[in-house]
């Protein structure tokens, strides 16, 4: 793949049910999968208090949203890197690390060179070799398995960016690795797909789906599309043909996702909160060093907050259920569409207020899609933040009276 990025090979996955191949099961012992899996029974306060000293404390301000933190940011490069997703930060971090020594191998996902929206894991050991992972890719990869064939290489030092599910993982076996450093770079998932129904996507949002060379879903409401001819669509939310697509477009995984906001990462780059920029979760001392990295390079501003979320939770609530239930949804006429999409991103939730409102929708979707497709696991898999997220909407745990 070229000098400085390499894509070794990988044992098969061991079967498993709720499973986002992580890579673990890939691994030499793939039954680490018991104690590291978010999915089965995930332990967010003991991990938290390892990672970051502490665990998230519901009574500081978003915390119970968004986890533990020291500094929450709206920031940008500048200027903003080509090919970048948003202004290049997550990319950059990773090449400072590299530049600096502090690391000597990153793993991340780089394009499949055969299908440039396919994640492929891929270990870099070159700064300038980070170019070629920059922006978003749609699927399941096993970034974990990498672990491995870079011990094998003698890497002590790494930096790891990872989606919620691997980072969870990646914390639980830390203690196993033997390294001298690990830096845990993080961005917000809530709802992935494999590559190939992503395609399926793109095929109902052109007629030219080849020629789409970025996507990215906004916290104004709109989706943003790019084209190898350089022209640019935005389409918003309530047009999107979510409606076309199939009942297991987003499997189980991802609809009881109880980790938004990569709570165990060192730093989180994302964007709900930015309004328009970056937004950064710097939650511990090793993610304070990360963002010193940058220096001069990076502009920081702190967070605003408009609108108010809870009526958007609420209609958010209702539709999920119903979907849960198997019954239609209540859909939105047509001619309302464009008036209600050109009324959100003026008076919806904005900035912070946009992010608490997609985390409380997550934690009320992962509640709901448990109790209708595995009850059985609702105990062990819906840690308490969760249930405090959803109380205020009537959910309530199995062992106690529902106001629904």
């Amino acid at each position: 793949m070229g000098e400085g990025i390499a894509a070794p090979a990988f044992r098969e996955a061991a079967p498993r049910g709720l499973c986002t191949d992580c890579g673990v099961s890939r691994m030499e012992n793939p039954k680490a999968c018991g104690a590291a899996c978010q999915f089965i029974k995930p332990d967010y306060p003991r991990l938290e208090a390892a990672v970051h000293g502490r665990a998230r404390d519901p009574s500081r301000p978003d915390e119970l949203h968004f986890g533990p933190f020291r500094q929450m940011l709206r920031a940008s490069l500048k200027p903003p890197r080509p090919g970048a997703q948003w202004t290049g930060i997550t990319t950059r971090l990773a090449e400072k690390l590299l530049e600096a020594g502090a690391v000597t191998a990153v793993l991340t996902m780089a394009p499949d060179p055969n299908d440039k929206w396919k994640p492929v894991p891929v270990l870099v050991t070159k700064p300038e070799a980070m170019a070629a992972c920059r922006g978003m890719r749609m699927g399941y990869a096993p970034l974990l398995a990498l672990l491995e064939p870079a011990a094998a290489a003698g890497h002590k030092r790494i930096a790891v960016i990872g989606i919620p599910c691997q980072v969870y993982a990646l914390r639980a076996i830390e203690a196993t690795l033997n390294l001298e450093a690990l830096y845990v770079i993080g961005t917000p998932c809530s709802d992935n797909t494999t590559t190939e129904k992503f395609h399926r996507f793109l095929e109902l949002l052109s007629d030219k789906p080849e020629t789409i060379t970025y996507l990215e879903f906004r916290a104004d409401y709109h989706v943003e599309l790019r084209f190898a001819d350089g022209s640019k669509r935005e389409i918003p939310f309530l047009q999107l043909p979510i409606s076309q697509l199939p009942a297991d477009f987003f499997p189980l995984t991802c609809r009881s996702c109880v980790d938004y906001t990569n709570v165990l990462a060192d730093i989180t780059v994302g964007y709900m909160g930015g309004q328009g920029e970056q937004w950064l979760l710097v939650r511990n001392a090793r993610g304070e060093e990360l963002l010193r990295l940058l220096g001069d390079e990076i502009s920081t501003a702190a967070p605003g907050s408009a609108g108010k979320r809870a009526s958007a939770v609420k209609g958010f609530l209702e539709n999920t259920r119903r979907a849960a239930g198997g019954l239609p949804l209540r859909r939105m006429p047509n001619w309302l569409r464009p008036i209600i999409g050109w009324l959100m991103p003026r008076i919806g939730p904005r900035g912070l207020e946009f992010a608490r409102a997609r985390v409380e929708m997550k934690a009320v979707e992962s509640v709901l899609h448990l109790e209708r497709a595995e009850p059985a696991k609702m105990r062990n898999m819906i840690p308490d933040h969760v249930w405090a997220l959803v109380a205020p909407y009537g959910i309530k745990k199995p062992d106690q009276p529902s106001t629904r």
